[in-house]
């Protein structure tokens, strides 16, 4: 996929796996919901949780949509790089009313309220942002349905 198929794809895709280094050296995969806002991928956790620890000790992740019931429908994204860790409240309480909006149909009017109810429980969160499209990143895509009767 072209750049502008990979932002498309990811605009619609519903669930991603984030797979962090676990302090035993073994992958540690999570699904996890998320939103993209321009460049980069947001998603939203616990501070505390295993997954933020095993960025803290190393940022390096993989990331994985994918969609297809069968083989001429397969389509995915795989992202590899430094995943960031946010933890600017105003960002935190965006990211988690721009994920109502995509998977709660919360209604976007009700955005501003949302970011101000939430700002306890953002203090002990924090974001996370992948920004797939700086050079640090790998990008490795694929489709399907462009093979050679596959549509």
């Amino acid at each position: 996929m072209d750049p502008g198929e990979v932002g498309a794809f990811l605009g619609a895709a519903r669930t991603i796996v984030l797979c962090t280094i676990g302090p035993d050296g073994v992958p540690d995969p999570v699904p996890m919901w998320f939103m993209v806002q321009g460049d980069v991928l947001w998603m939203r956790t616990y501070a505390k949780s295993q997954k933020v620890r095993n960025i803290e000790r190393d940022s390096r992740v993989s990331l994985l949509a994918e969609t297809g019931d069968r083989y001429v429908e397969l389509r995915g994204v795989q992202l590899t790089g430094p995943l960031e860790v946010n933890t600017d409240i105003d960002q935190i309480c965006k990211v988690f009313a721009e994920l109502m909006v995509k998977y709660e149909g919360l209604d976007r009017q009700f955005i501003a309220d949302t970011m101000r109810a939430y700002r306890q429980t953002a203090q002990k969160q924090v974001a996370l942002a992948c920004r797939w499209t700086d050079p640090t990143w790998q990008v490795v895509s694929w489709d399907h349905r462009k093979q050679v009767g596959g549509r």
